[in-house]
Order: C-alpha cells, then sequence, then structure tokens
C-alpha cells in the first residue's frame, strides 16, 4: 500500500520527536516502576520488620510471666531479647517497651549501671518511627525511672540536673517527689519538705510520700 506525502510527514515527525524526547519518556517510565517497586519493597519489609518484632516482645512477656507460678522470670533472656530489638528495630515501640521490661530486670538484679544505660536508650530514641511523634508519657516515664536509677547510683547532682532538664506536664507529682529525694541525699532537708509538699499540691495522695514527710519532722 502506498504511503501519502501526508502520512509519510506524520512519520517523519514523530520520529523526530521520539529523537528528541523519547529517551526521556523512558527514563520518567523507569524512574516510576522502580519507585513503586521500591516503595512496595519497603511496605513489605516494614510489615516483616514489625512482625519480628512482635515476636521478640512476645518472648519478653513469655519470659517475664512464666506459666509457672513457682519460677522467677527469666533475666538474662529478657535483656538479651531486648538488646535485639533496640538493635535490630530501634523505631519499634516494641523496642522501648523491651527496654523497660531490661531495665527493670537489670534493677532486680542489681545492675544500675544496665539499667541506666536502657532507659537512657528511650529517652534518647524518644521517636518511634521516621514519621510518629514520640509518645511524650512514655519518654517521661524513662526519665523519672533514670533520675531514680542515677540517684540510686550516688549521683544525686547528676539526678536533680536531669529532673530539672524536663517540662514533667501530667507527671508533676512523680517529679516533685524524685526531686525531693535528691535535695535529701545532698543534705537539703527543706528543700526536700518543699518539694515533697509540692507532690501533694500537684495531685499525689502517696502512703509512701506521705511518710517521707513525717519522718522529716519539723523543721528549725
Amino acid at each position: 500500500m502506498a504511503i501519502s506525502a501526508a502520512e509519510e510527514e506524520n512519520i517523519e515527525a514523530l520520529r523526530r520527536w521520539w529523537d528528541e524526547h523519547g529517551k526521556f519518556l523512558l527514563l520518567i517510565v523507569i524512574v516510576a516502576a522502580a519507585g513503586y517497586g521500591g516503595w512496595s519493597f519497603w511496605q513489605q519489609s516494614s510489615a516483616a520488620g514489625r512482625e519480628t518484632a512482635s515476636d521478640l516482645y512476645e518472648e519478653i512477656l513469655t519470659a517475664a510471666q512464666p506459666l509457672d507460678v513457682t519460677q522467677e522470670p527469666d533475666a538474662a533472656a529478657i535483656v538479651e531479647l531486648a538488646g535485639r530489638l533496640m538493635e535490630e528495630h530501634p523505631g519499634s515501640i516494641y523496642a522501648r517497651y523491651g527496654a523497660f521490661f531490661s531495665a527493670q530486670q537489670s534493677v532486680q538484679q542489681g545492675d544500675l549501671a544496665a539499667a541506666e544505660e536502657a532507659l537512657q536508650w528511650v529517652v534518647d530514641n524518644a521517636s518511634t518511627s521516621i514519621i510518629q511523634r514520640a509518645d511524650e508519657g512514655l519518654v517521661l516515664t524513662a526519665t523519672l525511672r533514670l533520675g531514680r536509677v542515677i540517684l540510686a547510683r550516688g549521683d544525686p547532682d547528676r539526678a536533680l540536673q536531669l529532673v530539672n532538664s524536663v517540662d514533667p506536664r501530667s507527671f508533676e507529682p512523680g517529679f516533685h517527689e524524685l526531686r525531693g529525694d535528691i535535695y535529701l541525699v545532698l543534705g537539703r532537708p527543706e528543700d526536700a519538705r518543699d518539694s515533697w509538699l509540692a507532690a501533694q499540691d500537684a495531685g499525689s495522695v502517696s502512703d509512701g510520700l506521705r511518710m517521707k514527710l513525717e519522718n522529716l519532722g519539723g523543721l528549725n
């Protein structure tokens, strides 16, 4: 079939357009395909990572609450599993909860240095993921416990610096009480009393706090 002059012109124009723009168009298609593939791979990897982190956390719960009530929690397993969570899944909320379990077991085992390290990790890794905001309550809880561990390690000045560096928000009673404990260790009973009274004013009804005030007695 003969091709008309008009058709030949159209074909030639199409060839010229392809020579000028075809490679760029092909590049766009390749990049789009790669981007879609990368996004799908990231979603699949993220889902697999969350599932693995969840499984590790379940193992922590099992080690912390053995079926046989006569058995003690497996402290070594808890610390090891929590360490894996923090190292392999640092963006997972399970890693933060695992760190709390690890710190708890370390305190009970008398390893305050390990407890401090686990709680400091929670504070330093405040964001639960790249796109999620930090759980403020979780971070404040970790900070409060960290302050108590630092005080128990015999460093009241550093504990006081930590307590004074945060806005306690709804955790104000606990931070006031801890500040009072620190002041007492520092030999400042008047400041300790004021802080404990501030904890009560902030809403604390702790029997332990009331006993601290009673034991402090009258001050000159």
